[in-house]
């Protein structure tokens, strides 16, 4: 596990806006604490061995059996298991998420001769979304290719819905209720596929690894999931782009989502900016440096308010001003 994710607010004092974290900035989450709030009992009981009630619901909204669907612990935690069931040869373009190499090294490579590719889709920390013309090309080279749609609420583009994972017995879809509701810390994602996939990843699943909170979390957001869902303003990102593109000395990639990846054309370093910003503006912003295929001069920004987005590119052009 790398050190180094964005949100790591608990480093600096007096954060006032988290430009770090791809999380749909300004949710109010007001009705579901209250929610949550009226069941105490909750935390009284042991949760269902395996999120039963919550595969039910997310079936029937995705017009799918519930043996298609795998509620998780996060979507980290789905990207372990399947790194743990099927243990292949894997291949990961770069840079992405971190965590699908590091899970991939955890279990040992036992059957080297079927071979698996790893898509974020949209792609952290680039922002690009694949073709689905290039994805239906990578299916039919690999024995098994997973598509981590957890950001696939955050963008205009076409991503596949779920239903395309449970007809294709090669073909393996992970979702974040982290990202479309904007609760990272309640973990919650979940996995849709054809049901002989399924079935093997049940295998390995832990008894009681989601939550009680967690699971009736995830019934009540999509109870509620026109009015909760989470939708970034993308021309906002655009906007923001834009203005971090006009800065002498920096260079933004094109970007289908709320963030957006930049770099130094040189001299400055990540590390020094995102120090500079959380101690002198009480902003923070993600070091990309340790993405693999970046380089120390590379930083990611999520959009937030035009407020907030303003501040942090007049932060920033002092910064360059006065180093």
């Amino acid at each position: 596990m790398i050190k180094g994710h964005g949100d790591d607010a608990y480093q600096y004092p007096h954060i006032v806006s988290d430009f770090s974290s791809n999380i749909c900035a300004g949710r109010n989450h007001q009705a579901l604490m209250g929610y949550l709030a009226a069941h105490p009992e909750l935390a009284s009981h042991y949760p269902e061995p395996e999120a039963w009630s919550l595969e039910h619901m997310i079936a029937e909204q995705h017009d799918l059996d519930p043996k298609q669907v795998i509620v998780t612990n996060g979507a980290t935690d789905a990207i372990y298991l399947i790194a743990q069931a099927f243990p292949m040869q894997a291949d990961i373009p770069r840079p992405t998420f971190s965590e699908y190499e590091d899970a991939c090294q955890l279990f040992p490579r036992t059957d080297t001769k079927h071979r698996m590719l790893w898509l974020c889709n949209p792609n952290n920390p680039t922002g690009d979304v694949y073709d689905q013309s290039v994805i239906d090309k990578m299916m039919v080279k690999y024995d098994l290719v997973v598509v981590d749609q957890s950001y696939e609420n955050y963008t205009n583009q076409f991503v596949m819905n779920p239903r395309w994972a449970a007809r294709t017995p090669y073909l393996l879809q992970i979702h974040s209720f982290t990202k479309t509701y904007a609760i990272p810390g309640l973990r919650l994602g979940y996995i849709t596929a054809h049901a002989s996939l399924t079935a093997h990843l049940r295998q390995f699943l832990r008894p009681w690894s989601v939550s009680a909170l967690a699971i009736e979390t995830g019934k009540f957001l999509l109870s509620n999931d026109d009015e909760l869902r989470c939708t970034p303003d993308l021309n906002e990102a655009q906007r923001l782009r834009d203005k971090l593109q006009q800065i002498d000395g920096i260079l933004t990639q094109e970007t289908q989502t709320n963030f957006i990846l930049c770099q130094f054309e040189s001299g400055h370093t990540a590390a020094e900016l995102k120090d500079y910003l959380a101690r002198q503006h009480h902003l923070l912003i993600r070091d990309a440096s340790n993405f693999k295929g970046l380089t120390p001069r590379h930083f990611r920004i999520a959009a937030r308010t035009p407020a907030e987005n303003d501040a942090l590119v007049a932060a920033i052009q002092e910064f360059v001003k006065s180093v």
